[in-house]
């Protein structure tokens, strides 16, 4: 499989798509092609195992760059905890991706790029330096799935002040080959100093690389979840749509590409906060980024979504064709904390701010429809304790790997402009041990 940038200047095979992360212009890479799998393997679905399913979905894009039995293993690392679909009333389901090492969707994304990369540099003398961005949940999942990962250098920008407590620790206090960087500034900010970096000719020496899910070893398997929550519902004969509570896009764009290779789920609902950028869009057909907002689900606090435009690249720029598949609704604080209550009150479950986000779009999508409808919960409400407590008026007991890093030193290096963000990088890494 061949990958082509965005701009169609370059393509690349997948190993050049991951190292580069984006191509020298700045565009994302995308598939040449999106295979359609036979109807047989999805009415197959129930009798085929995670990592079965998770193989069928990814090997195309992959072709013969990992070998077979590397890349089985690769993805039964990365599947190795559960994708529980929960029943919250009738016809309403939380698919709860916060199972794994981070208590993070992102897990899933970090540790196939992780692994992806470890084949690939496996022969090769010279160091890696995965440069990310993260709004919360990456920096922590990208920390975990690289950690003493040999010749990989992380580094990871995130915004100051912005991010839980938790979502903090879990980025800042590993150190060895993960280090990060305090902006003072958005998400956004951040994400404009990654792309400008990975232009900046005086810091190729460093190789640089993201594992935002701009890359595509970052993006790609996070299809997988979407065809195991299809897996579970299967059985029920009845339509499905999914709602993604969502911030740069990365998620429901991978649940689009399932669905164009025949995953059968009949809509997707982008649920976003007070950063409107795409509900407005599909409401006027004008693409107008405001000042990122931030809210109390700040993993969704992106004004400016970089795979939005692989959704529009998978549909031919065709607001119609697009509109048929995709929704997308915006919710406010009040509202987000209104449904993290009634979740709790009616159904007796905790949700946190990203997961009611998501049910809120789920339930305004399948008002007088006679569907089944999954909203995805995207972390775990631990790692949002002070929200969750405050507004459900309860208190959470810490999981045993959270209270592990509790009591860990935060390490950071405080940033204001990208000409610090080059000066850190330039710098040998503060704690590389």
């Amino acid at each position: 499989m061949q990958y082509y940038s965005l701009s169609h200047q370059y393509k690349v095979s997948f190993k050049e798509a991951v190292f580069q992360g984006i191509s020298p212009d700045k565009s994302l890479y995308f598939p040449e092609n999106i295979p359609l799998l036979p109807s047989s393997f999805w009415n197959n679905l129930e009798n085929l195992t995670n990592e079965e399913i998770g193989f069928q979905l990814l090997s195309p894009f992959i072709g013969n760059e990992i070998p077979e039995t590397i890349l089985k293993e690769i993805i039964k690392k990365t599947l190795s905890f559960e994708f529980p679909l929960i029943q919250i009333k009738e016809n309403v389901f939380s698919l709860e991706l916060f199972h794994g090492p981070t208590l993070a969707f992102k897990d899933v994304g970090a540790r196939f790029m992780a692994e992806c990369l470890s084949y690939f540099n496996q022969n090769e003398t010279k160091k890696s330096t995965v440069l990310v961005a993260t709004s919360g949940d990456t920096g922590g999942a990208v920390a975990n799935g690289f950690y003493k990962t040999p010749n990989v250098e992380v580094v990871i920008l995130y915004p100051s002040q912005k991010v839980s407590e938790i979502q903090e620790l879990q980025l800042t206090s590993l150190g060895h080959n993960i280090t990060a960087l305090e902006v003072e500034g958005t998400f956004d900010d951040c994400q404009a100093m990654v792309k400008q970096a990975f232009l900046d000719e005086e810091l190729k020496s460093l190789n640089l690389t993201s594992a935002n899910s701009i890359n595509v070893a970052r993006w790609l398997p996070q299809m997988i979840y979407f065809a195991l929550a299809y897996k579970q519902l299967k059985d029920k004969n009845k339509e499905v749509v999914i709602s993604c509570p969502s911030g740069n896009f990365g998620n429901i764009c991978a649940g689009l590409l399932a669905k164009k290779m025949g995953l059968p789920i009949t809509h997707f609902i982008a649920a976003t906060n007070s950063n409107d950028t795409v509900t407005r869009f599909m409401e006027t057909k004008n693409y107008q980024p405001k000042q990122t907002i931030p809210t109390i689900s700040n993993a969704m606090d992106v004004s400016d979504p970089s795979n939005f435009v692989r959704i529009l690249e998978m549909y031919n720029e065709s607001y119609e064709a697009l509109n048929n598949d995709f929704s997308s609704f915006s919710f406010t604080e009040e509202e987000t904390k209104n449904a993290m209550k009634t979740l709790y009150a009616t159904h007796n479950y905790i949700a946190e701010p990203h997961g009611a986000v998501g049910y809120l779009g789920l339930t305004k999508y399948m008002e007088n429809k006679e569907v089944l409808g999954i909203f995805l919960e995207t972390a775990h409400p631990i790692k949002f304790l002070e929200t969750v407590e405050e507004t459900l008026n309860i208190t959470l007991e810490l999981p045993n790997n959270i209270k592990e890093i509790m009591n860990k030193e935060k390490k950071s290096i405080k940033v204001k402009n990208y000409e610090e963000v080059k000066q850190s990088l330039g710098l040998e890494f503060l704690n590389t041990v």
